[in-house]
This record gives structure tokens, sequence and C-alpha cells, in this order.
């Protein structure tokens, strides 16, 4: 029996993929399969793989027509048959040791879910991912409600799969998977439905996962993709009683804004980063009815109460400036802090 099962949706990846194939078949866990989901690649993806599988059983591998992500880990997730489940994306690469580190966290204290760092490249600059819980200590159903729940609610920056593994008995009894049809923000819902059904878990002070921001990424498409109307789109969404039966409206209502003023100070940075994809007046008007959005401004009074206090001089700077609606001033403090990272 497998110990873990990785699963690798893959479009148009053949770039790295093979970089990305050769950092599984290093894993120090011998007792992994790696189950590539081809999603109608049409480029070579599909022969990388295949020349792969002649010297390892380990990989397997699904083509089917292009269904999106979601779809692509849930086919996944389908034929997975190991006791973990663990996700890469095809543009990335993982440490020698990652899955048997997390494996064998999971295992010591029988935990559903075991948490790790993650590094990725940020204008240039590599930077470790850690999150504010307790390490390398079992935590606790009521610790899951309290902290865990509550915090894929007010930030995105837990959402990712990639630097976790997953117990496949909770997610084969309880029907858990990725959205369909969900543009952007799949991992934060099955996350959210994953969590809210594990007993125990474990958040380790480890990096083994390299995050690559390619070109036409779900985080960087501009003219695909608009950012703004996935986070409105989750800023009103009802979430299930299920998740929320230990928080009060007003408090959800609270986590809620503090991650979508997140989200807009993101997307500010994101669309006042020089792009040849839009012009700068695309971009600016952009800008300019985001921070005018009755919901940003209905966002911004509970946000004020939640997560401004707690925000470093910079984010208050950023977050008067949406209130005050002046688009100028934060072009002008964006630019300044994107020059002033790059010398």
């Amino acid at each position: 029996m497998y110990k873990v099962s990785v699963i690798i949706p893959v479009y148009n990846a053949n770039t790295y993929i093979a970089e990305c194939i050769e950092s599984l078949l290093c894993q120090t866990l011998q007792e992994c399969e790696f189950i590539f989901i081809n999603d109608g690649s049409i480029d070579n993806s599909r022969q990388i793989i295949e020349s792969y599988m002649n010297s390892s059983t380990r990989i397997k591998l699904i083509n089917q027509e292009n269904q999106g992500v979601s779809m692509a880990r849930n086919k996944g997730l389908q034929l997975a048959a190991g006791e973990y489940i663990g996700f890469v994306d095809a543009d990335d690469c993982i440490k020698p040791d990652m899955y048997e580190t997390l494996y064998h966290a999971a295992k010591l204290d029988d935990c559903d879910v075991v948490i790790s760092n993650f590094e990725s490249e940020l204008e240039g600059h590599k930077v470790i991912n850690h999150y504010p819980f307790p390490t390398d200590t079992v935590l606790s159903r009521g610790f899951i409600e309290e902290e865990i729940l509550p915090y894929f609610i007010k930030t995105d920056n837990l959402n990712t799969v990639w630097n976790k593994v997953y117990k496949n008995e909770i997610i084969r009894s309880n029907k858990v998977s990725f959205p369909d049809k969900v543009a952007l923000g799949e991992d934060g819902m099955f996350n959210v439905r994953f969590f809210s059904y594990a007993v125990h878990m474990k958040y380790i002070e480890y990096s083994g996962y390299y995050y690559r921001e390619v070109a036409g990424s779900a985080t960087r498409n501009l003219k695909e993709n608009d950012y703004f109307k996935r986070a409105l789109e989750v800023f009103n969404l009802e979430l299930p009683e299920l998740h929320t039966s230990n928080l009060d409206k007003t408090k959800i209502k609270q986590l809620k804004s503090a991650k979508l003023i997140q989200n807009v100070m993101s997307y500010i940075h994101i669309y006042f980063t020089p792009s040849a994809e839009l012009s700068f007046h695309q971009r600016y008007t952009y800008v300019k009815n985001m921070i005018s959005n009755k919901y940003v401004r209905e966002a911004l009074a509970a946000y004020y109460s939640e997560g401004y206090r707690n925000s470093g001089r910079y984010e208050k700077f950023i977050t008067d400036m949406i209130r005050s609606k002046s688009t100028v001033g934060l072009y002008c403090v964006t630019t300044y802090s994107r020059l002033r990272n790059k010398y």
C-alpha cells in the first residue's frame, strides 16, 4: 500500500515538468505514487511524462480533455490509493525528504492533516512562508474550530494545498472535493471542507516545497482573470453551518472583511505593477473602481475593528489611502515600495 499519493495536475507545463518529476522520483519516502492528470495539454507535457513512466512504475498518467485544475485534482482523488494525499503543481519542485518528513509527522500522532511552510520567490527575493500556530505539537478539534477555520475565513495565505498532507480516509468518507468551475480560490474551499472534518492536526517548522510563479499563472494573469470579482464572490458567499458553528455573524463579517481588504491591497500592488497585458489607464481605472466599490466601503468599517490595529505602518497607510479613495496616493506609495525593494 502506498503511504502517500501525490496528485499533479498538468496543463502545458513542458518547460518545468521534467524538473518536477525528477524531484518526485528522488523522494526518500519510497512508498509514494505520483498521479499525473494531463488536463488537455497541447504541448509535449504528455510525452515528457510518458518518457519517465518507462523507468518508474510509481508514475500514473491520466489524459483528459481540459476541465480545469479542480476537476483534474478531483480525478486524482478518485484514483488515489495512498494513506495520505499530497499535491504538487507541475511548475514546482520539492525537496527529497518532503513527503517522508510530512508523512512521519502525521503518523507519529495519527494526525488527519499536517501543515508545513513553503518557499516562494517574490520580486527576485526568496521568501519562506510561516504561520502563527504552535509547532510540532498535536492540535485538537478545539484549536481547529477556534483558530484554523477562522484563519481560512480572514486570510488567503494558508489556502495552498501543496504544503500539506491529508488523510485519505477523511476525504473519502466525507466526500471532500474541489469545487467545480471556480476560477480562483478553489484551494481555500477544499481546505475549509477538509478541516471541517479534521480532528487532529500538526504544524511543523519545515519547508520542502518550492513554488514557482510563472507567466500566465492564475495569480498573475491580469487579462484572463478578474481577481476582484472573485474576491467579492468569496466575501458574499454564505458559509455552510458546519464551518461556522462556533462563530457569530458579527465575527464572521469581521473576518471576511479583513480578507477582502487584504485582497484589495494585494490587487492594488498587482495592477500598479507595469504590465504589457493592460495599459496604465486600464489598470488605474480598475484600481479606482475597486476602492470605490460598495462592498469594499462596507468591509473597511469592519476591518478597522478586526485587522487595522495589528497592521504595520505601511499597511495602515495603504488602508487609509483606500478609505480616502486616493488612487493617485496608492499609485505613488506602491511604486515607491516596488522601487525600494528592487534596489
